[in-house]
């Protein structure tokens, strides 16, 4: 029988992140679906119509939720499965800092565009 082989060690935090943020994300993506290919059709959608969604504060806070959880679980992947491919050494801890640096600049963009739909100010 083959063996399993993971890099995440089974009951740890990061383990556990990465199940909690699938499960997040499931239910995320199934209210935007559902929100924006059944209530509203997508030729419906406007920037007028997202601006207004992004106004109200549930809305802003899930999708800024959706951004954190959305970044940390797909870097998180990434980086995982390159570990299980046999990433070590000086490589390993390259691709780590860049994650980590495509993670940062992922996130002040997605607040920075999520503030200019809300209407907040950028400074």
């Amino acid at each position: 029988m083959a063996e399993r082989y993971s890099s995440f060690q089974q009951g740890g935090t990061m383990w556990l992140l990465q199940r909690i943020t699938a499960a997040f994300l499931i239910v995320v993506l199934a209210f935007h679906f559902f929100l924006l290919h059944f209530v509203h059709h997508a030729d419906e959608v406007s920037f007028l119509m997202s601006s207004g969604r992004m106004e109200t504060w549930t809305y802003y806070s899930l999708m800024i939720l959706f951004l954190l959880t959305a970044t940390f679980h797909g870097v998180n992947g990434v980086y995982n499965a390159l570990i299980n491919q046999g990433l070590s050494g000086t490589k390993r801890t390259v691709i780590k800092w860049t994650l980590i640096l495509a993670s940062i600049i992922l996130i002040v963009q997605g607040f920075r565009t999520a503030n200019a739909w809300a209407g907040i100010p950028l400074y």
